[in-house]
């Protein structure tokens, strides 16, 4: 009971009440015991290295070559009760190696179990770890794959986009560590691919948005398969009262492990807040993308069509730009953050789909082009930048209509925001207006006008009619051939004809027919006159070789 009382008197020191809402009854019993009034624990020396921890050789080698020497605070207190088989939720700020802290102590148990047989039936599902994102489920499997890596442990991932049979082919061979996204291992699960009855382990990474109603239904079917007697971790850097409530009911007993305050951004981030009309917005990004000198930047925004808008107006701008969103394939998003990650792209414009856990290195600043619906996004979104201990920048934009949205942030951060105001250049990058369109005057053209003075025409020059219109949007443009400007001339065939036919006594002056009409009249005229085309119908008889006279054909 001591070494509980020292990680849960750090846990909930300065944190809201428990008892009173119904929350964990074994860490209310607790909170109890500690009580208000009970002098707090003195401070004990934390493990830092991790050498000083129970772990295997071959994991603390793996640890090592991955350059890490030191835990973080989350690591140093939850890999220890991981280690003694209780259920935990761990709470920590984003960028604090969360991963690490429930993969190194679930190897170490799995250790026992290592083989090097060939048979599948040797190596069944132990450790499940379950990730709202494909890009999060990837990066987690590399993770484990880095740790594992001197060990003869084999792990594997899952997620949807791309084609099941190479799936379903590892999938078959065995492995002790699966990684997953909900809906791809119910699609395995009911094609029968892997058996989880076996499972020991149970990881909900991201466990707010695994616990979320989007994923929830799927989430119960998966545990529905589990056996009851497990180990169940749940890791986020956001828990709500009402998420902390629900995830009680997938743990037994478990123990809550806070190193910051609920909620909390990192502290090592810069956050600013400007406020900017929704037109201006782009201009801002690349105001201050130039005036900080950003190498890279992620645009963060609520909705796939303007995700894929956003990044061809930042190609327009000149800048090396990549779209990442749910509409794009499995194989495009991958190839898009590693571009990125390899510094081939300046700027990846996301939805919330890279927002959680995505681990780019050194990677100066974040832009929140749209104010996240949900507040706790704004948590995650900004931790994409300053992780493992680096500073970093997060702007976001407010416009006119994200008050509310700003007051959720500020509720759940516990923290006043101050909007700033911020100055463009005069040369605003907006939409271009459409040129006037408007018809040219006859002084335009003078040498077309003098052309039509003298050429001789049978019927009198007339000068243009131009419409009078406002030099506005519905404006004439100017014809870019003087042709098409002057007035109707018939041709001289046409007089020609019209001559003939008042030389005919048809009629004279002005009541001559034109050459179209005159034509008319004289076919019709013309007694059952028959186009050469049309031939005349002839009787059935004649067909059989009968004579038929003249009076009969017609």
């Amino acid at each position: 009971m001591p070494t509980l009382q020292i990680i849960l008197g750090a846990a909930f020191d300065g944190f809201p009440e428990v008892g009173a809402s119904g929350d964990n009854r074994r860490m209310t019993e607790i909170r109890q015991e500690i009580g208000p009034d009970t002098p707090a624990a003195e401070p004990v020396a934390a493990v830092v290295r991790f050498d000083t921890l129970a772990l295997d050789d071959k994991l603390l080698r793996a640890v090592a070559d991955s350059g890490y020497t030191q835990m973080t605070p989350i690591q140093a207190k939850a890999i220890p009760i991981v280690l003694d088989g209780r259920d935990v939720m761990g709470a920590a700020q984003t960028g604090t190696g969360k991963t690490a802290a429930f993969t190194l102590p679930l190897l170490q148990k799995m250790l026992k179990h290592e083989n090097s047989s060939a048979s599948p039936a040797r190596h069944p599902v132990r450790a499940l770890v379950l990730a709202p994102t494909r890009e999060l489920a990837d990066q987690v499997a590399n993770n484990v794959k880095t740790y594992a890596k001197h060990s003869k442990l084999r792990s594997m991932v899952v997620f949807g986009g791309i084609d099941m049979k190479p799936q379903t082919a590892e999938l078959k061979t065995g492995v002790e560590v699966l990684i997953a996204t909900p809906g791809r291992l119910l699609d395995h699960i009911e094609a029968k691919n892997c058996n989880l009855g076996q499972v020991e382990y149970v990881v909900l990474d991201e466990a707010d948005r695994m616990l979320d109603i989007g994923f929830l239904p799927d989430l119960q079917r998966i545990l529905s398969y589990l056996p009851k007697q497990r180990q169940t971790l749940l890791f986020s850097a956001t828990f709500s009262p009402e998420i902390k409530r629900l995830a009680e009911s997938y743990l037994q007993n478990p123990i809550l492990v806070e190193v910051a305050r609920p909620n909390a951004t990192a502290t090592n981030v810069e956050q600013r807040f400007f406020s900017v009309a929704t037109d201006d917005k782009r201009a801002v990004v690349l105001k201050l993308i130039k005036e900080r000198a950003l190498t890279q930047a992620l645009v963060f925004v609520n909705s796939k069509l303007g995700c894929a808008r956003l990044a061809r107006s930042f190609e327009r701008d000149g800048l090396r730009t990549n779209a990442l969103h749910g509409d794009k394939s499995q194989d495009e998003r991958l190839k898009a953050l590693e571009a990125f990650k390899r510094g081939e792209v300046d700027v990846l414009v996301c939805t919330d789909v890279a927002a959680r856990g995505l681990d780019i290195a050194d990677l100066p600043a974040v832009f929140n082009f749209d104010v996240p619906f949900n507040a706790e996004d704004y948590v995650h979104r900004i931790g994409r930048t300053g992780r493992a201990g680096a500073s970093g920048l997060a702007v976001t934009l407010v416009s006119r209509d994200d008050t509310r949205l700003v007051a959720d942030i500020e509720k759940l951060i516990k923290k006043k925001i101050d909007l700033e105001p911020i100055e463009l250049n005069e040369e605003r990058v907006r939409r271009e207006p459409r040129p006037e369109r408007s018809r040219p005057d006859a002084d335009d053209f003078p040498q077309a006008a003098a052309d039509a003075e003298t050429e001789p025409t049978a019927v009198p020059a007339r000068a243009p009619r131009l419409p009078q219109r406002s030099a506005g949007a519905g404006a004439y443009k100017a014809s870019l051939d003087p042709f098409f400007d002057r007035p109707y001339e018939p041709s001289p065939s046409a007089a020609t004809r019209g001559n003939a036919g008042a030389g005919s006594g048809a009629s004279t002056g002005s009541d001559a027919l034109p050459a179209w009409d005159s034509l008319s009249v004289s076919t019709a005229a013309s007694s059952r006159g028959l186009s050469p085309n049309i031939k005349p119908k002839r009787r059935v008889a004649a067909l059989f070789g009968e004579k038929v006279t003249a009076e009969q054909s017609d």
